[in-house]
């Protein structure tokens, strides 16, 4: 819908225009160089889950009861369905070590409390009874006591033990055994949980500890606090596709995790895919993660294409790479809209939309297949469509391509007409360029025929040029059946008109 005048979008608009000034406009009403926004990062402070809809309640994945008899979620994959009618109206993921307030199959009322939590940590949860061991928690070296200053309560820390030269070799941890040997989990691995720094410990050496309870807990400030970088830098950093410094980290498959061996200052995380029905598993995918990193996970979760290993902002590359281009488009729309929220400016998403469409406008050859196209090599999306057609007619094997994400200033330098790109930056280079591979510009956007001094083909202009097309396609018609209909002369006529031009 065009939202100036509410009725359908002309053909011809100059939509990329409209988008361009919609969101340069309200640019100029943000703090210009604002890198902070006042005040200090907020925590999104969501800190329980409550039923919209009355019905039955369903849980699934692992949870274990309690000392306090509640359940309590033993994974990142606790999911509570609310069952109406056989139907499933709401569900709502868990987090792991929230206190659930509702059991299988029990009844829940609109508003009832399904699930809640501490937003400020994470815990550290064991998944078996038994007695406590500490493991390289040396005092002084990788653990040190604090005294809240608000509560005057002492508490013991875990501090980053790799500063010292005589803790290069520590590996924090706690156990819970089962006679000498160590308590076995679901799993079949040793109930052994290791302490990232920053980590308070909840028990004591030789405590005794029933399954569900918290060991430890880990402050979340530094995972969860979000970038409170605001205005136009948070803009361009978005629209240039730069990624962020300490970005999040991405399960690029379904599959278990898994703790490898140690790399020097590097923790190992291995993500084994589950077999499939015949029994096939496909290639584990392996992380180093610097040890400092506060790992969402745990050894042994279950964890889906798409969770973060790590939280933070991603890498809008890698969640092209692993979720896909609507992914990408939601995630980009959702943080700028914030940025313009924040200062009570609404735009609507379709022009954030149509920039996002222009990042997402080239594609990388993956296999060539029957077409002209090089593997490796970078084409717009246009192009691979067309060629794919061409080969699909005639029976042949198309081209496989993935999408490519760029930065508006590099979208700007390799759009399709050169005489557009070298009229924005880096002329001499970009007129080098189309010189060497004897570029021909078609002048089909705005920019080019401004420059040429040609009627633009938008608004008047495109309904002229629309009619232009007609006019041609016209006149090769009627060339065509002209040609058509002249009768070639008689053989003895056309060989005596020969001889007599001879």
């Amino acid at each position: 819908r065009d939202l100036a005048r509410g009725t359908n979008v002309n053909i011809g608009e100059a939509v990329g225009v409209i988008a361009a000034q919609s969101i340069g406009e309200p640019g100029t009403q943000l703090t210009m160089r604002t890198f902070h926004i006042g005040g200090t990062a907020q925590v999104a402070e969501t800190s329980f889950y409550e039923a919209t809809n009355p019905g039955v309640a369903r849980i699934t994945g692992p949870t274990v009861k309690a000392a306090h008899g509640d359940l309590v979620a033993m994974s990142r994959n606790v999911v509570v369905t609310i069952v109406v009618d056989g139907k499933d109206r709401e569900s709502h993921k868990i987090p792991y070590g929230a206190r659930l307030r509702v059991v299988e199959g029990s009844d829940v009322k609109r508003s009832q409390r399904l699930a809640e939590w501490d937003p400020y940590t994470s815990p550290i949860l064991t998944e078996v009874g038994g007695v406590i061991r500490f493991e390289d928690l040396v005092e002084g070296l990788s653990v040190r006591e604090e005294t809240d200053e608000a509560t005057g309560i002492a508490q013991r820390v875990v501090s980053d033990w790799r500063a010292s030269p005589r803790g290069a070799d520590l590996r924090p941890a706690m156990g819970v055994t089962s006679g000498d040997a160590y308590a076995k989990l679901a799993s079949g691995s040793d109930a052994r949980y290791l302490l990232p720094v920053g980590a308070v410990l909840s028990v004591n050496n030789g405590d005794v500890v029933k399954p569900g309870e918290i060991i430890a807990r880990v402050p979340t400030e530094g995972a969860k606090t979000r970038d409170i970088t605001g205005g136009l830098p948070r803009v361009a950093e978005l629209f240039e596709a730069r990624r962020p410094k300490d970005c999040a980290v991405i399960a690029e498959m379904d599959g278990r995790v898994e703790f490898g061996r140690d790399y020097k200052n590097k923790r190992r995380i291995k993500i084994t895919p589950e077999p499939n029905a015949d029994g096939e598993q496909g290639e584990a995918v392996e992380f180093l993660i610097p040890k400092g990193k506060h790992i969402s996970v745990h050894d042994g979760d279950l964890i889906n294409k798409g969770d973060y290993i790590i939280d933070g902002n991603p890498d809008p590359h890698d969640l092209l790479r692993i979720q896909g281009v609507e992914a990408l488009a939601e995630y980009l729309v959702n943080e700028v809209q914030e940025v313009y929220r924040l200062q009570g400016v609404p735009i609507n998403d379709k022009h954030i939309e149509v920039i996002v469409r222009q990042m997402l406008q080239k594609v990388e050859i993956l296999d060539s297949g029957e077409t002209t196209l090089i593997r490796g090599d970078t084409v717009e999306v246009a192009e691979a469509v067309l060629e794919n057609a061409k080969v699909e007619k005639r029976g042949g094997r198309i081209a496989t391509t993935q999408p490519v994400l760029l930065g508006i200033t590099k979208a700007s330098l390799q759009t399709r007409s050169f005489i557009s790109a070298a009229s924005f930056q880096e002329t001499t280079r970009v007129l080098t360029d189309a010189s060497v591979n004897g570029k021909v510009d078609t002048l089909e956007g705005l920019k080019e025929n401004v420059i040429v001094g040609r009627l633009i083909p938008a608004g008047t202009g495109a309904y002229l040029r629309a009619l232009q097309k007609i006019a041609n396609e016209r006149d090769a018609e009627l060339t065509s059946t002209r040609e058509a209909a002249i009768e070639p002369l008689p053989a003895d006529l056309a060989l005596e008109l020969e001889n007599s031009e001879g």
